[in-house]
């Protein structure tokens, strides 16, 4: 295995060097105060084909999914998903063709998602996949996938809540790196 490369103050860094990184920040943007949603725009480009989204941070006004929608698409996003409940009671699956993928959860004390996304701004199907926990410990985990069935390179997306106002935080892009 590879050690990752250990950068210090000062120290001229090579090509090798940042050749070996392997996640690249591409964009960070600050969720606003009291917003319905968040756009994030240059999210997407040909230097990257797969993506890591993260939203950390910040809080919801009320407990709601979070949902990610390409900008200008609103059909044709596929996925399943299988919920688990913390307590070990229940579990159930579903598959659904939506308007959006439900990738994260937030609620009075926090938001969170972490996605992962292949080829988005590339001209072909869109796959995704990701885990959704539900902040409290009377909830449930949620493990979804699927795949955005339009051949169109997007640039963009935003993070929507099923209702209520988002607060704070962030959302970092992060492109991953190919072969080394």
């Amino acid at each position: 295995m590879t050690t990752p490369p250990t950068f210090s103050s000062g120290a001229v860094l090579t090509a090798q060097n940042m050749n070996s990184v392997g996640l690249w920040l591409v964009k960070t943007q600050t969720i606003g105060s009291a917003v319905s949603s968040v756009a994030i725009t240059g999210a997407f480009s040909s230097d990257y084909e797969n993506y890591k989204i993260i939203v950390s941070g910040g809080v919801a006004s009320t407990a709601v999914d979070l949902f990610f929608q390409f900008t200008g698409s609103t059909t044709a996003y596929y996925f399943a998903q299988s919920l688990v409940t913390y307590a070990g009671v229940s579990s159930t699956g579903s598959g659904v063709n939506s308007n959006s993928w439900v990738v994260g959860f937030g609620s009075t004390g926090a938001l969170n998602a972490n996605m992962d996304i292949q080829g988005p701004n590339l001209a072909k199907t869109t796959q995704f996949g990701c885990n959704r926990p539900t902040i409290s410990t009377t909830g449930s985990s949620i493990f979804v996938s699927g795949f955005h069935n339009v051949a169109t390179a997007y640039t963009g997306f935003s993070i929507i809540p099923t209702s209520g106002t988002l607060t704070g935080g962030t959302i970092a892009v992060y492109g991953y790196k190919g072969t080394v």
